[in-house]
């Protein structure tokens, strides 16, 4: 399933366990294992850079807290300034 991309996920790799539940839930397939061990030893979760519809499944299947954070886009309405995702 592919969308029109409305956002970006951070992923915390000190928070993330490795599970790959987000990474099974993810319907645009944005997240994937990395190939380096974080201090835990452990394959985190991360971002590929593109292709994140903001739809947070992620989010709420992640056991652990704190470990991935989803940010939307905002679509200025007509005559309001351009705001990123980064700045609410």
């Amino acid at each position: 399933m592919t969308g029109q991309p409305r956002g970006f996920v951070r992923i915390d790799s000190d928070e993330c366990k490795g599970c790959a539940l987000c990474i099974q839930a993810c319907p645009p397939k944005c997240l994937e294992l990395e190939a380096a061990l974080n201090p835990f030893g452990v394959h985190p979760a991360r971002y590929k850079g593109e292709g994140c519809t903001a739809c947070s499944i992620c989010f709420f299947c992640c056991p652990e807290p704190g470990a991935i954070s989803v940010y939307r886009m905002v679509t200025p309405k007509p005559g309001e300034e351009v705001r990123n995702a980064a700045t609410l």
